[in-house]
């Protein structure tokens, strides 16, 4: 029996998937002329960046290869992806968050470049897509700390995520 697909943005390209809350996906204009681009990456002057620009880093995903689950209980990560394609699932499992239990799964890509904030208290596991190395930059809003990481982990498969990325 065939089932109807879901919309899943509007007439207008507009995303229609819930995000945990605190999360947002900020698009990024790429400027094109006869010399080549420029994209901002990060600017703390934008109306949805109301935290700190601590630091930040380069970080590559192989295409097929899955990182995560990874918590951050106080810092939140501030994704922008350079090149390649990376899917991006977040589960919300924060105590009185209203969209506790949320899955969310995301694609971000070269094709339009944006930069996702993922909330402190919220799961997240990219993987690699396409066929090249995913490069992405992070801005993080706390520094890291050796001694202490702000990073909580779990296996892939695991009883407290209800997800499990497709072969």
């Amino acid at each position: 029996m065939s089932v109807r697909e879901r919309a899943t943005v509007t007439a207008d390209g507009e995303r229609l998937q819930t995000l945990p809350e605190g999360a947002f996906v900020r698009d990024l204009v790429t400027h094109v002329d006869r010399r080549g681009s420029v994209c901002e990456l990060m600017d703390p002057r934008w109306d949805d960046v109301d935290e700190p620009l601590t630091n930040s880093y380069l970080f590559t995903v192989r295409p097929g290869v899955v990182k995560g689950w990874a918590l951050h209980e106080d810092k939140a990560d501030r994704y922008t992806l350079l090149f390649g394609e990376l899917e991006i699932v977040l589960y919300d499992d924060r105590d009185g968050s209203p969209t506790r239990g949320l899955v969310t799964e995301l694609v971000l890509t070269e094709m339009r470049r944006q930069m996702l904030r993922i909330p402190p208290g919220v799961w997240h596991a990219l993987r690699g897509l396409g066929t090249k190395d995913v490069v992405a930059v992070n801005f993080p809003t706390t520094l890291y700390e050796h001694r202490a990481p702000d990073k909580l982990g779990l296996p892939l498969d695991n009883d407290v995520i209800p997800f499990r990325f497709a072969p």
